[in-house]
């Protein structure tokens, strides 16, 4: 552990970095580089993200590319996927088996990952009956996750009168997760947009007949598939 956050959670976040939904635009001006952001989406330091960073490519799991990056290696990569699918599988044991809510259920997944292991990760799919998705919508196979990116897109990238169905909610922020769910922005809701100024912080969504605005972090934070 080093600042409240282990080996394999660096490894999942930037994971989640390394295979984005359509094209990253940060919300604030310039461009920041994955470790800043592997910072920003662990709520650490940038001198503490970095501290962990050199830890993780003395240990050989990610190399540094040609802006000083963070890039999963081949060990990396294998690693950083078996800890998702834990993720993501504990999550659904968390919800269908245990009543937690889906908000809930990631901040619990996060703490219990260390106590299981890949054999019980199996047998706990088995239980399931091998759930292709978890609570949040993100496919437990990483595989199909990588290739299913290509159909999404961030909502902010929607033009106004566009409509789409929400596939996935962004997991980092635990507070905005639990908003998702509190105003019904779930996987599998219908939405439009119907105007989109970001210059104003914000998008104007339809929903069930309803309009209202949504913050433009929210925004980036729902993957959709456009209609």
């Amino acid at each position: 552990m080093a600042h409240g956050h282990s080996i394999d959670e660096y490894l999942e976040t930037i994971y989640f970095l390394a295979f984005p939904i359509g094209e990253y635009r940060p919300l604030a001006p310039g461009s920041p580089t994955l470790a800043s952001r592997v910072a920003e989406m662990l709520g650490v330091s940038r001198a503490s993200a970095g501290e962990m960073l050199k830890r993780l490519e003395t240990e050989g799991l990610i190399e540094r590319g040609r802006h000083k990056e963070a890039l999963l290696t081949k060990t990396g990569r294998v690693r950083a996927e078996r800890v998702v699918r834990k993720h993501r599988l504990i999550e659904r044991l968390l919800t269908d088996f245990m009543g937690y809510t889906a908000a809930e259920a990631h901040v619990h997944a996060d703490t219990l990952g260390d106590t299981f292991t890949e054999e019980m990760v199996d047998r706990i799919a088995e239980r399931l009956g091998n759930p292709e998705r978890c609570p949040h919508g993100w496919p437990v196979d990483p595989a199909f996750e990588q290739a299913e990116n290509r159909e999404l897109a961030p909502l902010t990238d929607l033009e106004p009168g566009s409509r789409a169905t929400i596939v996935r909610l962004a997991e980092h922020d635990g507070e905005l997760l639990k908003w998702f769910y509190d105003e019904g922005l779930v996987p599998g809701t219908a939405i439009e947009v119907r105007d989109a100024p970001l210059s104003r912080g914000r998008v104007m969504l339809k929903r069930g007949g309803e309009e209202r605005p949504i913050g433009a972090k929210a925004a980036a934070s729902l993957f959709v598939r456009p209609a």
